[in-house]
């Protein structure tokens, strides 16, 4: 039994338990069925079997020692997995613009953090990824215990994870990667490599590009070390089975024939619009992550040509670059649209 037949079981016992709502008391309508499906550990249902199940399941499909469901956002999953290898005192390489979880997560376990810096990409406004010769003469340095990366950044810059990992594993350092911006890498030979057949700890965020709910992610592991004390630290004692139960779905489908087309048209689609332009430029290792820039017009403003004119919203912008994310739920004809609007700000 997966976690979505477990919500959609009718439960034939008279519940005197947690959620109060008890599937009946539905306080916003728009969210009856949700509510129906909110489930605790009954032992009517047994959802924790059905959960445990389904991580191992996942595990097969991305190749992992262990991969958890996470229903706290990518993160939970850096937290867990740096609380994991580091203890008081240790070394820890943190990227000094790195999400913010990444010296949180330090911090909660004791760790110094060392800050490392990118090499900062002044045409674009951004920072490129690090090299591994870099890695390598950082851990010379300072002898840590872990190295947090982050791949691909938020403009879909990737390093050289595989060769990084070999430089890691030749100095006895844990390798953590936040690819919560890759959830869609192990799907498609068309998209940068992932990191989870490398690294020691991956994380992945569904709702960034591969279709999940906010803030469903996975935390993917190919270490020695068992991150679950770790998430039962910083996790709630009163999981969401139905977000759980999303993230059963979402990889089901990701893995899937129809869900492998989607992201393969996703591609297609973008590389249309890459091909039909002569002005505006593209740049980045991750074609879903569209970063463009037109000669003779700032980020700035072409965000806000594209807002103002075009009623189109951008994710982030800087002088240099404007960048416009998509995933599974962006549309065929979003993207129709979007190439028309490029269009014509490539003649202007």
């Amino acid at each position: 039994m997966n976690l979505v037949s477990v919500i959609k079981k009718k439960n034939k016992t008279t519940l005197f338990t947690t959620p109060s709502h008890s599937g009946n008391l539905c306080i916003l309508h728009k969210f009856y069925q949700w509510y129906r499906a909110d489930i605790s550990e009954i032992d009517a249902l047994n959802p924790e079997e059905a959960l445990l199940i389904a991580e191992q399941k996942a595990s097969k499909i991305y190749g992992t020692k262990s991969t958890k469901f996470l229903t706290n956002g990518s993160t939970s999953g850096i937290h867990a997995a740096i609380l994991t290898c580091c203890r008081q005192g240790d070394k820890i390489l943190i990227w000094d613009n790195a999400h913010r979880c990444h010296k949180n997560g330090a911090k909660l376990a004791g760790a110094e953090i060392i800050e490392y810096n990118l090499p900062y990409n002044e045409d674009w406004g951004i920072f490129e990824a690090i090299k591994p010769a870099e890695v390598e003469a950082l851990i010379k340095k300072h002898s840590p215990k872990v190295i947090v990366i982050t791949s691909p950044s938020y403009e879909g810059i990737v390093p050289n994870i595989n060769a990084i990992s070999k430089i890691c594993k030749k100095y006895n350092v844990y390798l953590i990667v936040d690819e919560a911006h890759g959830a869609l890498y192990p799907f498609s030979d068309n998209l940068p490599q992932s990191a989870i057949p490398y690294a020691d700890f991956t994380v992945q965020s569904l709702h960034k590009t591969a279709g999940g709910i906010n803030p469903t992610a996975l935390l993917h592991t190919n270490s020695d070390l068992d991150p679950l004390n770790a998430l039962n630290m910083i996790n709630t004692t009163s999981p969401s089975y139905p977000m759980l139960a999303t993230i059963e779905a979402n990889i089901n489908y990701l893995k899937s024939k129809k869900g492998k087309q989607n992201i393969e048209f996703l591609i297609k689609q973008i590389n249309e619009i890459k091909n039909s332009l002569k002005n505006i430029e593209f740049y980045g290792d991750d074609p879903t992550k569209i970063l463009i820039k037109k000669e003779g017009m700032s980020g700035y403003r072409l965000s806000e040509l594209l807002f103002e004119k075009f009623y189109i919203e951008d994710e982030r912008t800087n002088n240099k670059s404007t960048l416009l994310l998509t995933g599974l739920g962006t549309s065929k004809a979003k993207l129709d649209r979007l190439k028309k609007v490029l269009l014509k700000i490539d003649k202007m």
